[in-house]
């Protein structure tokens, strides 16, 4: 391992950037002196590499050089770090640059030909290709990132290209529309009561809609009483697991090892999922308030919300949210003067979809490459900083205030026997009303395809991908199929994280494989052999079938990518490989893709 400095100086600004962030240089050249004390800084490095992306729009050798003196990580590792996340650029580039997601719902609602315009009238330094930026509903979408003293970052679409150049010409967008929730109004909204009815800048207003009501009624239950109330409840995790949250709250209370944490992961970026962003930026009071009622109920006194990086709204928010809160007494060292102790802290993401994982993003969170660990041990007893650790999604959370508003047993009794309560699904694609969804478990697919107007245009359906990359196809016969895991299981697909993106006639299904092999290629974090080869002989495979230069014969080619799916499955350490080929996988069976008789 490289240990030796890195000699090119720092400028002063780059200091300072750092600085602010660590505080001022000690007088011993700020190197700690102690390997207890280069494992306590180590946390602060994916922090310490934003404070200077955003200021300067890269990290530069010296910029980096002096990050590992403050910190004491030797460079080798440092760089490591940085070069794992793709928004961290280290090649001097325009501090002015705008993401184009070319991925699944933006590439089939027309981003190739952005971006062929964008080659033709910009160089590529200005601009680049993003996998999903979870701007779905509003597809096809992008994101100006523009550094400096006061940077900007912001989200947009649908993108022409001249929405682009005003981006990068003015470092700005037009202000945005809020979310795009098509049954706003809608009194039968559970999770998605407060969205577009109460500010979500404003303490005062989330009170006024029911806010911190769960979480008194926490107090006077006591931690027992809620994971109580939680396991009544069978609400299950909602970011594709689907493991009962009441168990685990019940597992990491009761671990002996102190401290415990509480860890919300907010790194959504299944390729058309963006319930967790819509949550987060209309409501994060919400999601504070559950991560504190986590807290207690589990005996943690610190919480980190790890944010996508592609979210600069949501974090802008919900840290907004998390100051008031603390001005208010909703967090701090005596919550609403019970003697409750609890805060928050967010870490940002930096673009790795592997980090969705959750010991990945243990790994993110303290300041290494973010690689999944084998389990077990699992978090409930060897979690973040290796101790125990409550890891929930955004809707997950969001879920448990509504058990404790309703009670165990009342939110049970909504929804289905196995998966209770209501789910959010992200609409997009070529349907009708685009956007996010909430609707009890058990709802038929056709019934909520019907809720969002149908298919666009009343054109045809070819097929709908359920549960994102990293689901399956369902074809026009399957639309009766209730939305509850275990329905979904029997016709070979998965609910996952709630995508539902729509196809119709008109669109071409082996170019969006191709794009869905590219994903989980560059996504691949590397670590395992079956993940690493298997996705990108995928790639190469896929790329062959579309291309109609198989290896071979096309019997031969897709007997191959079936075994090379299953290895995947067998042998990957973590879910990225274990589902690399399924959506894949469904599409050559369901809907005999490559063979001669199939729509391309």
């Amino acid at each position: 391992m490289d240990t030796h400095p890195i000699r090119t100086p720092p400028s002063e600004e780059e200091r300072r950037a750092v600085d602010a962030l660590l505080g001022p240089e000690p007088d011993d050249g700020g190197l700690p002196s102690a390997v207890s004390e280069v494992r306590s800084q180590r946390h602060a490095l994916l922090p310490a590499l934003h404070a200077v992306q955003s200021r300067f729009g890269w990290v530069s050798p010296g910029a980096l050089g002096y990050i590992c003196r403050r910190l004491g990580v030797p460079p080798a590792e440092a760089f490591g770090v940085a070069s794992f996340y793709a928004m961290f650029a280290l090649q001097r580039r325009p501090p002015t640059v705008v993401h184009v997601c070319d991925d699944i719902a933006c590439k089939a609602a027309g981003a190739d030909a952005i971006l062929s315009q964008l080659e033709a009238g910009h160089g590529e330094s200005t601009w680049t290709r993003s996998p999903c930026l979870g701007l779905c509903e509003r597809a096809p979408a992008a994101l100006v990132v523009a550094a400096g003293p006061a940077p900007f970052e912001r989200g947009f679409g649908p993108v022409t290209l001249e929405s682009v150049n005003q981006a990068l010409a003015h470092h700005r967008v037009d202000e945005q529309p809020g979310a795009v929730l098509p049954q706003a109004g809608d009194p039968g909204l559970r999770l998605l009561r407060r969205v577009g009815r109460a500010d979500p800048r404003r303490l005062d207003d989330y009170r006024a809609h029911g806010g911190y009501d769960a979480l008194r009624r926490a107090l006077e239950l006591g931690p027992s009483g809620v994971v109580r109330e939680m396991n009544d409840s069978k609400l299950v995790g909602r970011g594709g697991a689907a493991f009962p949250t009441g168990k685990k709250w019940e597992a990491v209370s009761q671990a002996p090892v102190r401290p415990h944490y509480v860890v919300c992961n907010a790194d959504e970026s299944e390729p058309g999922t963006f319930k967790d962003r819509i949550l987060m930026e209309e409501d994060p009071f919400a999601v504070v308030e559950a991560m504190t009622l986590a807290g207690f109920a589990t005996g943690s006194e610190r919480g980190y919300l790890y944010v996508r990086g592609e979210y600069p709204l949501a974090t802008e928010r919900l840290a907004s949210a998390i100051a008031q809160a603390r001005v208010r007494g909703y967090l701090g060292d005596d919550i609403l003067g019970r003697g409750v102790r609890f805060d928050v802290e967010i870490r940002r993401g930096a673009g790795a979809y592997i980090c969705g994982e959750e010991t990945a993003l243990f790994n993110s969170i303290e300041g290494f490459r973010g690689e999944p660990r084998n389990k077990p041990p699992f978090p409930v007893s060897v979690g973040l900083f290796g101790k125990p650790t409550c890891v929930n999604n955004v809707e997950t959370l969001v879920g448990a205030l509504d058990v404790l508003a309703s009670g165990g047993q009342a939110y049970a009794a909504v929804g289905a026997a196995g998966s209770t309560g209501t789910k959010l699904f992200c609409l997009s694609g070529k349907v009708a009303r685009p956007g996010l969804y909430e609707v009890p478990f058990g709802t038929r697919l056709d019934a909520l395809l019907a809720l969002a107007g149908g298919v666009a245009d009343g054109r045809p359906l070819q097929a709908v991908l359920l549960g994102g990359a990293a689901g399956a196809f369902v074809t026009p016969e399957e639309l009766s199929v209730p939305l509850t895991f275990e329905d979904t299981r029997r016709i070979g697909a998965s609910i996952g994280s709630g995508v539902v993106m729509v196809f119709d006639d008109t669109v071409s299904l082996v170019p969006l494989l191709q794009r869905m092999a590219a994903f989980f290629r560059d996504e691949s974090c590397g670590q395992c052999v079956p993940c690493r080869v298997g996705t990108v002989r995928q790639e190469e495979l896929v790329t062959r079938l579309a291309e109609r230069r198989p290896l071979g014969s096309v019997a031969g080619e897709l007997a191959l990518l079936k075994e090379l799916g299953q290895a995947m499955r067998d042998a990957s350490i973590c879910g990225l490989g274990q589902t690399a080929s399924t959506a894949i996988e469904s599409a050559v069976a369901k809907l005999k893709l490559f063979r001669g008789d199939a729509p391309s």
